[in-house]
């Protein structure tokens, strides 16, 4: 909802002149920073608490803008909050509200704080409430891929190399190599939780509050686990929505590789994979077609993702200290990414689940030259230097090649010629089961090797990266729908 009527600017006692439309509608942000609004409530109520604590208001006058800030809660929750076309920001438009309901008391909130660690403190607040929503729809992504691997028993498939057929590797092991990168993903996030919960509130617009504001306490209660050591710094600093997107822009990355294997591997090239229909769309043209747009478009995802990214670096690049306008483009990019994530990563954990794996194709792929290494390795055994040996196995290739026939049909007399030791029963070592069997090493691709990795998935499963937020900051979260965002 959105009323016409205007009040005055916060800042505008130092003006003689109102403010261009034009620039008034650059310069504002409400439309951006008004999922911000349960937390700038949240920020103002443990203020006012602060500054009683201080000896700035007293209990009756804290209780009243307490209460008062209860009934904008309220009202944001409910969709019946009604913004002027004069709110320049949320924090505009929540101060305003606050002074029409308990009148000119309403304008102590704004003792000893600035709009600047206000903010601050209102995205550090949102961004900690999000990540353990992040990080649950990660690990839904993550359990798809185990589900898979479990799944997989002893089928095995070509492991590639520059997109060459390399090596035989267990299904199992294809697809825990992503639920890997997730972990890493995931561990980023926990590792980026305490840098974000460190509170500016108390840094005012830059020199810090001119009043005795116990900080420590007004983090704890909060949910924060630390105050910001410098208030210059405290109002500038925007790392950790930076750091963010680079978590999320890795994150994407590695979705996007994800993605990129499953269009790969389901063309009708490969046919290693199939989509079930609930989740591949048709042609508008051609009957025949079963595409993976939603893959496809996982694989796009990342390159926005990259670029949220790029534009916080750009804009923070060269700022002067402390704040600037500049920074009101932080907010943006986050909100962004994080709807990108939240978007994507339910919609590929249920299509990973539901994908199918066609074991005969993926098999029948692995020849016989794909353990041309074992061969190698046979002949190490034998007293060769492994480059001898490697130099050795590439003529047999060469050899096979030129017949056009597998490894395994060569003569006795044809590997004679190559060389002493080899001999046909040499051969029998080209085989995919015992090629994975000799790969049991910790972190490798043989079967004892693969199971213990599915144990250590299954533990890590079970371990929280990310905090959850403290249930008293939590409380008058709502859907931010009904917010009208």
């Amino acid at each position: 909802m959105e009323d016409s009527s205007a009040s005055a600017p916060l800042w505008v006692g130092r003006f003689e002149q109102p403010m261009d439309a034009a620039a008034w509608a650059l310069n504002a942000s409400l439309d951006v920073d008004r999922r911000l609004a349960l937390e700038d409530v949240r920020v103002n109520q443990a203020w006012a608490e602060a500054l009683h604590e201080a000896g700035v208001l007293s209990a009756a006058e804290r209780d009243a803008i307490v209460a008062g800030l209860g009934t904008i809660a309220h009202e944001f929750q409910t969709g019946t909050f009604v913004f002027r076309a004069s709110d320049e920001d949320i924090h505009t438009a929540v101060e305003r509200r606050l002074r029409e309901l308990v009148g000119p008391l309403g304008g102590k909130i704004a003792t000893g704080r600035s709009r600047n660690d206000l903010v601050a403190t209102d995205f550090r607040l949102w961004l900690l409430g999000q990540l353990p929503h992040l990080e649950e729809n990660l690990i839904q992504v993550q359990m798809a891929l185990l589900t898979q691997a479990e799944a997989s028993g002893d089928i095995y498939l070509p492991g590639y190399t520059h997109l060459q057929r390399a090596q035989p590797v267990l299904l199992a092991h294809w697809w825990l190599s992503f639920f890997w990168m997730l972990e890493r993903d995931r561990q980023r996030l926990g590792d980026l939780y305490p840098r974000v919960a460190v509170m500016p509130m108390g840094a005012g617009a830059l020199a810090g509050a001119g009043f005795p504001i116990d900080r420590e306490k007004l983090a704890q209660r909060l949910g924060f686990l630390a105050v910001s050591q410098n208030s210059l710094d405290a109002v500038a600093d925007r790392d950790f929505a930076a750091e963010f997107l680079f978590v999320a822009a890795m994150l994407g990355v590695h979705l996007s590789q994800l993605a990129e294997m499953v269009v790969l591997f389901s063309s009708q090239e490969f046919a290693f994979l199939e989509l079930p229909d609930r989740f591949a769309t048709g042609s508008s043209l051609m009957p025949q077609k079963k595409n993976p747009d939603l893959f496809e478009l996982t694989r796009a995802k990342a390159g926005i993702l990259l670029g949220h990214l790029t534009a916080l670096m750009t804009v923070l690049k060269g700022l002067p200290l402390a704040y600037n306008k500049d920074l009101q483009e932080d907010k943006g990019q986050v909100f962004a990414a994080m709807d990108t994530l939240l978007a994507v990563l339910p919609v590929l954990a249920a299509a990973l689940r539901a994908i199918n794996v066609n074991a005969e194709h993926m098999q029948a792929a692995v020849t016989d030259e794909l353990m041309a290494t074992d061969l190698a390795d046979y002949l190490v055994k034998q007293g060769l230097p492994f480059r001898e040996a490697h130099a050795v196995v590439g003529r047999v290739v060469r050899e096979a090649l030129a017949l056009g026939r597998p490894i395994t049909d060569l003569s006795e007399q044809a590997l004679q010629a190559i060389h002493p030791l080899l001999t046909r029963s040499a051969l029998a070592i080209l085989d995919p089961v015992q090629s994975l069997a000799r790969r049991n090493l910790s972190g490798g691709s043989g079967p004892q090797a693969v199971e213990a990795q599915l144990q250590a998935a299954r533990v890590v499963l079970n371990q929280r990266r990310v905090p959850i937020l403290r249930e008293n900051v939590r409380s008058i979260r709502t859907s931010e729908t009904s917010i009208g965002l």
